[in-house]
């Protein structure tokens, strides 16, 4: 991989197309016009708030906010939700996602359902989706949810489920943990887009990259293996 940085995004190439990891926490792949989202969870919040937990009704809102920005800032044909699109059964907070995308009529979104994309099947047979459940290949990459064991030669696995995050800590034992794009050698695990999710806190070992997401920009974090 060869790298660079441009607009906040850490950029790479692999076999001759570039991925753009977003601090928006998703991936551009201009080549295809393509946008990737993981684990935005929607309707957790109304989830929880069924189960007695006062959770905000406009959690949510920021992260339709988030993508509205995204849709107009990169040229899109198509976007990739890679599973935990929506967090559990059926609620209304459905209803105002598919009715935030039917705005955009210009692009096609995809989803490669997740563990927690439990919705009864009727729900996905609107105009909006098309439904991958496992995988979906597109040029050098494997789009997936859960990370793959194995993988192709040439090929680049890119998926989300983990949540993943590092911690970063000061001279004075202060520690923040953020969320992180993982390289492996031919995968990438993306953060979770959604904001009312956890981290799992990775190590990194031999061949193993974070790139610490932040408000502005990606941000590569080296360790010694």
């Amino acid at each position: 991989m060869q790298e660079l940085t441009i607009k906040g995004a850490y950029i790479f190439d692999w076999e001759g197309v570039q991925i753009h990891l977003l601090p928006q926490k998703a991936i551009y792949l201009p080549d295809y016009k393509a946008l990737l989202i993981a684990d935005p969870h929607f309707g957790k919040a109304a989830h929880f708030r069924k189960s007695g937990i006062p959770v905000p009704e406009n959690v949510h809102f920021t992260d339709y906010l988030k993508i509205q920005k995204l849709f107009q800032f990169h040229p899109l044909e198509e976007v990739f939700f890679l599973g935990d699109l929506f967090h559990s059964d059926w609620n209304n907070s459905w209803n105002e996602l598919e009715l935030f995308l039917s705005q955009f009529q210009d692009i096609q979104f995809h989803l490669i359902k997740g563990n927690h994309d439990i919705l009864e099947e009727p729900s996905y047979r609107s105009d909006l989706w098309k439904i991958h459940h496992e995988t979906f290949e597109m040029g050098p990459f494997i789009l997936s949810h859960e990370p793959m064991e194995n993988v192709k030669n040439g090929m680049l696995n890119i998926c989300g489920h983990i949540h993943p995050g590092i911690s970063l800590y000061g001279l004075g034992r202060q520690n923040i943990s953020l969320p992180c794009f993982f390289v492996r050698q031919q995968s990438i695990i993306m953060p979770a887009f959604g904001r009312f999710t956890g981290l799992a806190i990775m190590q990194c070992g031999i061949s193993e990259n974070a790139f610490v997401v932040t408000d502005k920009k990606v941000i590569p974090v080296n360790f010694t293996a």
